[in-house]
């Protein structure tokens, strides 16, 4: 069930499945898109892998604040780790099948950075969740199939659990809903420790 929050909710994001998400948690809010370029996530940016989405989450939510200092504003950013590589999401067709054709089989860390602005005080709340996934590697049909499908579209890792990406999972440790987008239990949390200190 969710949380009863004293101020509007908005994600400042575009991702269709965290929409979905939010909704199936039963939350009523708005959407606001930041406008912001996303700069590759890759290793030598300086940031570890945890600390480079728990920014972007926070530039997203910021970007979308400053004009809505009435609402509580989410952001997230997703990342996939694999060995040393950081993966965010493929830059094109031939991106992604590289990215599934080495990349997917093994073992991949899923690291969703959440930033929640709240108005009253102007308290950030920023963190990280992971997930880890054993994967199995795609035969060369399925690769075809998948790809034609387009679920690697705006995907970190260029796949997607709801969109028959999950039946190449052998084994998840941690939140699925965090390797779909947003983890949903840090932000319940996030919003009962809100809800609670507003008592």
């Amino acid at each position: 069930m969710a949380v009863n929050l004293s101020y509007p909710l908005i994600l400042a994001s575009g991702s269709a499945r965290r929409r979905s998400l939010l909704t199936e948690w039963g939350y009523d809010f708005e959407v606001v898109a930041p406008d912001l370029t996303e700069p590759p996530a890759t290793k030598g940016n300086a940031l570890t892998p945890a600390a480079w989405v728990e920014a972007m989450a926070y530039a997203k939510a910021y970007l979308v604040a400053v004009d809505r200092p009435d609402a509580i504003v989410v952001g997230a950013d997703t990342v996939v780790v694999h060995g040393e590589e950081v993966i965010g999401k493929p830059k094109d067709e031939a991106d992604a099948r590289r990215i599934l054709t080495k990349q997917f089989a093994g073992r991949n860390e899923v690291i969703t950075g959440v930033a929640v602005l709240y108005p009253p005080d102007r308290r950030r709340i920023i963190t990280h969740v992971v997930t880890t996934i054993m994967m199995r590697a795609m035969t060369e049909a399925e690769l075809e199939a998948y790809m034609v499908g387009g679920a690697w579209e705006g995907k970190a890792g260029a796949y997607a659990l709801q969109e028959g990406g999950d039946q190449f999972v052998l084994s998840m440790d941690g939140s699925e809903s965090n390797v779909v987008g947003l983890p949903m239990e840090k932000l319940e949390e996030i919003f009962s420790q809100i809800v609670k200190q507003e008592g």
